[in-house]
């Protein structure tokens, strides 16, 4: 394919992006991670993925795009920022991720997503690629990082020099020749405000989160019973948690979503201490039919509750 058409497709691309309300849109070659492999070889070896088995799953794939869309040539990535306007739960004791305000990221994006991949067939021709957000053994923060929309942070979250790091990452992985964009300096410096704040202690060392530490793997991702350990330090997180997030010097310059469906449903902002400790099954699936909560299921939100109530 010659540069002139290259070009026209890489400015075609990022112009889709911006019309389905991304935040950031970044583009990185296509191929085998040999940085990131000895890494998560590592990582998986001292066992910091807890019992998140499907982390040791699809090794290859989770390393290589082109072992998901055969004759990939380029990994789209997207940020979308759902950073609320206000915190929900000040009458409340109990504290979710701001993630989990409202919709489901995973609805919501997957049909840009798949809006995004149809433009590009439209506009284009006809091509071969996949879409993928945070459901398929695909390392979203290193190909966000490659292709240049910001530096993974020493709580290994990406960070955006122009928004913080209140946001979600896709992909679109395509068989499509485009430019690409180069990464970014690391501008963590000497700060280790995220290690510092911690109260499990699950960044054990800058850049190396241990999963089994972190208390939204104890929250969501352990089916177990929270281990007595964590007793007294869960800081009244029941679903995820935004410690390292809130403490980050660079998230003064969060802005607020402009996405509707990830702004806080009204019934959520209102929550009471009593509401949460009170909350009935039924009243669970009307909440979060359509929350990124639900993956928790009832029995486990009402374990997290009873864990930090007991202390």
């Amino acid at each position: 394919m010659n540069n002139e058409k290259i070009e026209k497709h890489t400015f075609l691309v990022k112009q889709i992006a911006q019309k389905l309300g991304f935040d950031f849109c970044g583009i990185s070659k296509a191929g085998f991670l040999e940085t990131e492999a000895p890494l998560l070889e590592k990582w998986l070896n001292q066992s910091k993925h807890g019992k998140m088995d499907y982390m040791a799953n699809h090794f290859d794939k989770r390393l290589d795009p082109t072992k998901l869309v055969p004759g990939a040539k380029s990994v789209i990535s997207l940020l979308l920022n759902y950073y609320p306007e206000k915190e929900i739960g000040v009458d409340s004791d109990y504290i979710i991720s701001k993630y989990t305000y409202n919709i489901d990221y995973h609805i919501v994006i997957k049909e840009k997503l798949f809006q995004f991949l149809n433009e590009i067939k439209v506009q284009i021709g006809e091509i071969d690629g996949r879409v993928f957000v945070d459901s398929a053994p695909v390392m979203d923060k290193v190909w966000a990082k490659k292709s240049g929309l910001g530096w993974i942070g020493k709580h290994s979250n990406l960070i955006n020099r122009e928004i913080g790091s209140f946001f979600f990452i896709a992909e679109l992985i395509v068989d499509l020749e485009l430019n690409t964009d180069g990464p970014i300096t690391d501008f963590c410096g000497t700060c280790t405000r995220c290690i510092d704040a911690c109260p499990t202690d699950a960044i054990s060392e800058p850049y190396v989160v241990d999963g089994s530490k972190c208390i939204s793997y104890l929250t969501i991702e352990l089916k177990d019973n929270i281990p007595t350990e964590f007793s007294g330090k869960m800081e009244n997180w029941i679903f995820g948690c935004d410690i390292c997030q809130d403490v980050c010097p660079w998230n003064r310059f969060s802005k607020p979503t402009q996405i509707e469906q990830f702004k806080p449903l009204e019934a959520l902002t209102n929550m009471k201490t009593t509401d949460w400790q009170e909350l009935t099954e039924e009243t669970f699936k009307q909440l979060f039919s359509k929350s990124a909560i639900k993956r928790t299921k009832y029995e486990g939100l009402k374990r997290n509750i009873s864990f930090i109530k007991s202390v």
